[in-house]
């Protein structure tokens, strides 16, 4: 290396915490590093500086947040922090005084100037790169001003912090709502909707490159266009209006498995609901409810109070075959005996087919906090048991109603024993098991052992069952037909 013509590559270490949304932040940050010409490091030891992407939703993400940063101080002495916590750079100074630099949520340009200035790279060592094209974006086309991007459209990463097979596409930013508990609008700000063309582009980019299964996610996946009246974007040639229907109807026409996150049980969510019985999207829906007590639910704020059963209902009728998850809160102060009861009710007679809770903690800022008759924390951690008893009863009743039947899986990865022939066992999920919270199926490969890849959809008898799984044998691996050209090998088996 000739000093003043070359330049060792600069290396950056990369640290992604909480959400899927958080999740989406990372790549694009990590989209940028490489087309400047930056490297990703795998460890500390290789990195000239380290970036944290953090959480700060619940008191046990901020703690996670902060030692993480910590950690990499410890390490590299250089640390630009980022995400949620960002909002709270006083909290983060208080603790570790000596980070770099400290950015909010969606920051990738206030990111990237920090990494510039903590490590000035040679430009002239990468003249050749060309940048990521924005999705829909004519050839030639300027990138967009940071105030018209941090909470609207921005350039699609290219970079993925998942595996090929399946990614997150988030649709909005920021939160119209104002649960008592939540402080996620004073984090990320009021809701922001991207065009549909936007997405839709994103989404055909995905798919061209491999991508059998798209997760749509944002903080009220229901609400999307509400900000923007709706407005149409360019999609191939069609103007589609911003509205959640719409984008699903476009979403569904490409052939990929389309996963609907974090939907409100708004009335128009039966329209998505009819697109589900009609195959175009995954049967499936993540509605976070966090109670049931019309008290409760009102002391939270929580918009349908008392009609959650009703609109369940409402939706199994139009979708028999629909995966319902759910997410609640345990312990919400003033929480009675009587209130919990009514919750293990709605349970028993919403028998929801994935269930996660957590019991409540203070979040600094939140209104919450100023609640009467907080509940002690060995009654939560009692009443958590009992819900989660109560859960997996049901979890096991409806999974083991699958037993002898023919399933859609896709393949997440292998799972062969020592001795195994490569291929022979298999771990995937069926069209009602998201990545990483819900539940996996465990496969016999069988005659197609060896002749099934990761990212694979097969078909597959299921032989038995558990409290959160599957288990069975592969018995048909039909070819994957997207409507959407595959790029170079991606478009085979």
């Amino acid at each position: 290396m000739t000093e003043g013509t070359q330049q060792a590559a600069r290396r950056v270490g990369f640290i992604s915490l909480g959400c899927p949304k958080a999740l989406v932040d990372s790549e694009r940050i990590l989209t940028q590093l490489r087309f400047e010409g930056y490297e990703v490091a795998p460890s500390y030891e290789d990195a000239d500086a380290v970036i944290v992407n953090t959480c700060g939703f619940i008191t046990p993400a901020v703690e996670e947040s902060l030692s993480a940063i910590g950690e990499a101080l410890e390490a590299t002495g250089k640390v630009i922090v980022t995400g949620c916590l960002g909002e709270r750079p006083e909290k983060i100074m208080e603790r570790h005084p000596k980070v770099a630099a400290i950015t909010g949520s969606e920051a990738v340009d206030d990111v990237m100037g920090h990494v510039r200035a903590l490590l000035p790279i040679d430009s002239s060592a990468f003249t050749g790169l060309l940048p990521v094209a924005a999705p829909g974006m004519r050839a030639g086309a300027e990138q967009p001003a940071r105030e018209d991007t941090r909470h609207g459209d921005v350039f699609a990463p290219s970079v993925k912090l998942t595996p090929r097979h399946y990614a997150y596409v988030k649709i909005a930013e920021g939160c119209n709502h104002t649960c008592s508990f939540c402080i996620i609008p004073k984090l990320r700000g009021l809701q922001v909707s991207r065009d549909a063309g936007a997405v839709l582009y994103e989404a055909y980019r995905l798919i061209a490159g491999g991508t059998r299964e798209l997760m749509i996610i944002s903080q009220d996946t229901s609400a999307y266009g509400v900000d923007v009246r709706y407005r149409e974007s360019e999609f191939q040639g069609e103007q589609v209006r911003a509205h959640l229907t719409d984008l699903a109807v476009k979403l569904g026409e490409m052939g990929a498995w389309v996963r609907m996150h974090y939907v409100y049980p708004y009335p128009h969510v039966e329209k998505i609901v009819e697109l589900m019985a009609q195959g175009k999207i995954l049967p499936y829906l993540d509605v976070p409810l966090q109670h049931a007590s019309p008290k409760i639910l009102k002391a939270m704020r929580r918009p349908g109070a008392g009609k959650q059963l009703e609109t369940i209902r409402r939706w199994r009728e139009i979708c028999p075959e629909l995966v319902i998850r759910s997410t609640f809160i345990v312990g919400f102060p003033g929480e009675t005996e009587q209130d919990f009861q009514e919750l293990l009710t709605f349970l028993e007679d919403a028998q929801l087919d994935r269930v996660g809770a957590f019991t409540y903690s203070d979040v600094e800022e939140a209104d919450a906090n100023a609640l009467a008759d907080p509940v002690p924390q060995d009654v939560k951690e009692e009443r958590l048991a009992r819900f989660m008893e109560v859960a997996q009863r049901i979890s096991a009743a409806r999974l083991a109603a699958k037993i002898g039947t023919v399933m859609d899986v896709i393949i997440d990865e292998f799972n062969d024993d020592d001795g195994d022939p490569p291929g022979t066992k298999l771990i995937g999920r069926t069209k009602g098991d998201a990545p990483g919270i819900d539940g996996q199926v465990y496969l016999s490969a069988g005659d197609l052992a060896g002749h099934v890849k990761i990212g694979d959809i097969v078909r597959a008898r299921i032989e038995d069952s558990d409290e959160y799984d599957l288990y069975g044998e592969v018995v048909d691996r039909p070819a994957w037909t997207p409507n959407v050209p595959q790029l170079g090998h991606f478009g085979g088996h």
